[in-house]
């Protein structure tokens, strides 16, 4: 209704009702004059005027209790208009409320149809809602859940930790359950409106069979091209370059790239077995001793060409597997020398930091673009194509770091500017250290 009309008829309205008690003190003022009691007529009129104002209240309070969609009772007048404006809001509530219960059911038939599982969850984790995925793959019926505590569904006590910890931060990845142990799963908690949440249920069964495929294949050519590559770098080896100058070149270049499918190869073998443990070793590990070594190694890697400086700063040692780490260390360390200009200078220290130890890299080479630094721990990601292969790198070097890290419980932090230099930093909680004997 245009706001114009809306306007008129309730001063039409007003106007009808106060045309109604003038009349009414109108005929009392008439009656009075002729009765000689104007006063007590007055007063009677204004009673009758009252005790009509009160059934009306009452004929509204009615009407607004009745089931019924009957016409509000009262014709025109200002109890007409507060009811007619009523009606109409109750009607747009009505059609409001219709249409908010049909996108409910559309939002509900959509998570109910999604393959991965939905739990919604109160601001106390208890079970509000879920769809047929979730209590497929969780083994629960809604009907006897909901209002429960979502820890009741939970059986296996790494679920159980990872929701009474910090969900919203990390999901969780690959969990078995106990009623079918052929089944992974992956959990993620979402955080929505008003301290709600969702959990989120997904089936990765088919993805892990297809990651072991991965592992497998990626294992078993690399084991198959180990032994035909060193039967190459042997010939390779025996050809006398002097007896054919002619050829020299070519074979040189094929001593190269034999010697850098050799190292791809072995790089390749040790992403497969890093990916076959599950953990890390717990021998004694002396930072002395590697540091030691990491600092012959850079030395006899630069040639002579690079500023080395190697700090031992912490007074702890660590637990793990001196094999593994030492190839994360030297990967840096390579990395380091291979970017770096000559006359350059690369640091190396070992040092107390946030509750726990760093083990850092840092040079002054060509630096990183911020944009690349989150995928340089893919395999075969590089920054440079020409310039990784012009220096002899595999791309798979920082790859073999971040397993090595993971299987220690420790993080690759990276800071890079371009035309300054990186620092790559390994840091181990205090789970990790032990103290220097």
């Amino acid at each position: 209704m245009p706001r114009s009309l809306s306007t008129s008829l309730r001063a039409h309205a007003w106007q009808v009702s106060l045309g109604r008690l003038l009349l009414l003190l109108l005929i009392a003022l008439v009656f009075g004059l002729v009765v000689g009691q104007v006063l007590i007529c007055f007063l009677v009129a204004l009673a009758a005027y009252g005790l009509w104002m009160l059934w009306s209240l009452a004929q509204l309070q009615r009407w607004l209790g009745s089931r019924t969609r009957e016409a509000p009772p009262f014709e025109q007048g200002v109890w007409s208009e507060i009811a007619s404006f009523i009606q109409s809001r109750h009607q747009s509530m009505r059609q409001r409320q219709r249409r908010l219960v049909r996108l409910l059911r559309a939002y509900r038939s959509a998570a109910t149809a999604l393959p991965d599982g939905i739990i919604v969850l109160s601001p106390l984790q208890q079970v509000v809602w879920a769809n047929p995925a979730a209590e497929g793959l969780l083994g629960f019926r809604l009907s006897k859940a909901r209002g429960q505590p979502v820890l009741n569904l939970l059986t296996e006590p790494v679920m159980r930790e990872w929701l009474l910890g910090q969900p919203q931060q990390e999901p969780l990845i690959d969990v078995q359950t106990a009623a079918d142990r052929d089944k992974r799963l992956s959990m993620r908690l979402v955080p929505y409106q008003d301290d709600h949440a969702m959990l989120i249920v997904r089936d990765i069964s088919l993805l892990m069979k297809l990651e072991q495929v991965r592992r497998d294949f990626v294992a078993n050519v690399s084991h198959e091209l180990r032994t035909p590559l060193t039967v190459i770098h042997g010939y390779l080896d025996m050809i006398e370059t002097d007896e054919h100058p002619s050829i020299a070149t070519m074979i040189e270049e094929m001593h190269r790239q034999s010697k850098r499918m050799a190292q791809v190869v072995e790089d390749l073998l040790t992403l497969s077995r890093l990916d076959a443990t599950e953990a890390a070793g717990d021998e004694p590990v002396s930072m002395t001793a590697m540091m030691a070594t990491l600092k012959r190694e850079a030395e006899a890697l630069s040639k002579g060409q690079h500023q080395i400086q190697v700090d031992n700063l912490c007074q702890a040692d660590l637990h793990g597997s001196m094999k593994d780490l030492h190839s994360a260390f030297s990967n840096l360390i390579a990395n380091a020398v291979r970017y770096t200009p000559t006359g350059g200078s690369i640091t190396v220290r070992w040092q107390l930091k946030d509750q726990g130890a760093c083990f850092s890299v840092q040079d002054t080479g060509f630096g990183i673009p911020a944009e690349h630094i989150p995928r340089l721990t893919e395999r075969f990601y590089r920054v440079s194509t020409s310039r990784s292969r012009e220096k002899g790198g595999t791309g798979l070097g920082l790859s073999i770091v971040k397993h090595v890290l993971n299987l220690h419980q420790a993080k690759l932090n990276i800071e890079s500017q371009v035309g300054v230099g990186s620092m790559f930093s390994c840091c181990f909680p205090a789970e990790r250290l032990r103290p220097r004997d």
